[in-house]
């Protein structure tokens, strides 16, 4: 019977856990048994009575490594724990890189297919952190959103340009719609068009002689000079712009630059970038992780925004995990059929 263990995220201001209740009954119905480390899922509000009553067992941190057949996380736990994993076990995480003796599945390696959608981590943990860049943009900057009409006059909505229309960016826009304000969207994929149309948003439309659409959807690298064509047209509309929110991101590669030092020198005091992609390099030239301003423009460079929403970022979290598992966990055993694309694509090769 295949043990699973869930440890204790040790991550700074990580909130979030790889294994919820909900999910611990699944493997457990599916004919597994699951270890969870004591307190890990406290900071997602789950407590360990709630993994008790699902039919988990609460055991402390080096005994559910040493004994685990598949260890699921979210970050990639510490050398030294994985160092107690026993050979040929299976460790489940984000950002996860090869280790001697087993084998490592790296949740962002999570082919774009439709079959894995139910899997794709990077798309359920984005969509909370454009969100939350939108509530955040509300919250901090110092005009409304909405247009209101009052006895003292009309007050305009707020103009919101967000850059990227990949999940967190659709999900920018649908917030900042709801919450009043008019927004554009400005993104080097073409097809993503009729998606921000369809969300009440404003395209702003680019020279599209050659396309952004990489493998499985996401973006790709572009030429110098589109990009300098881009930042043409862009830097009006940031100029006008109350808020700007940057999400765009190519899988394994530094953050393109959208946003240069003199397009926010263009902007007006009091308005706010927020950049969802400073982990990578930033998307604006002047982003650094936590605030700073240049001439009155304050800009946030937020990471991990999925972690301020701990309990529902870990419900589809581990709802994600959950459907990997089953994918190699037949009637409570394992099975690692490396013919299966999800499998092969999500493992990471080489040793370290």
């Amino acid at each position: 019977m295949v043990n699973l263990f869930v440890p204790k995220e040790t991550g700074t201001g990580e909130t979030r856990v790889a294994v919820t209740p909900e999910s611990a009954k699944a493997f457990i119905k599916g004919g597994m048994t699951v270890s969870v480390e004591r307190g890990a899922g406290e900071s997602a509000f789950m407590p360990d009575s709630e993994y008790t009553a699902a039919g988990a067992a609460i055991v402390d941190r080096a005994s559910g490594f040493a004994a685990a057949d598949i260890v699921a996380a979210v970050g990639a736990p510490p050398a030294a724990d994985v160092a107690r994993m026993r050979a040929g076990s299976i460790l489940i995480a984000m950002r996860a890189t090869a280790s001697p003796n087993i084998t490592t599945f790296s949740m962002e390696r999570i082919p774009r297919t439709t079959k894995a959608q139910t899997m794709d981590a990077l798309s359920s943990q984005a969509s909370i952190a454009g969100y939350r860049a939108a509530l955040i943009a509300a919250t901090e900057l110092p005009r409304y959103f909405p247009l209101l009409m009052t006895a003292a006059g009309t007050i305009k909505p707020a103009k919101v340009v967000v850059m990227g229309a990949g999940v967190a960016g659709l999900q920018a826009l649908a917030t900042a719609r709801r919450l009043g304000a008019v927004v554009e969207v400005s993104d080097i994929r073409p097809a993503v068009k009729e998606q921000v149309h369809s969300l009440g948003g404003r395209f702003i439309d680019l020279p599209m002689q050659e396309s952004g659409e990489g493998a499985g959807g996401y973006a790709k690298e572009v030429s110098a000079d589109f990009l300098r064509q881009q930042r043409e047209i862009v830097t009006r509309h940031i100029a006008a712009a109350d808020v700007v929110i940057t999400t765009a991101q190519v899988p394994g590669k530094k953050a393109p630059v959208l946003v240069t030092r003199e397009m926010v020198e263009g902007m007006r005091p009091g308005s706010i970038i927020i950049d969802l992609a400073v982990d990578s390099g930033g998307n604006c030239e002047l982003s650094k992780p936590g605030e700073t301003s240049h001439n009155g423009v304050r800009i946030l460079g937020v990471s991990n925004l999925a972690a301020t929403m701990s309990h529902d970022a870990s419900l589809l979290y581990a709802r994600n995990i959950q459907a990997l598992v089953f994918e190699f966990v037949e009637k409570g055993e394992l099975k690692l059929n490396m013919d299966n694309e999800i499998i092969r694509e999500t493992v990471v090769k080489g040793n370290a």
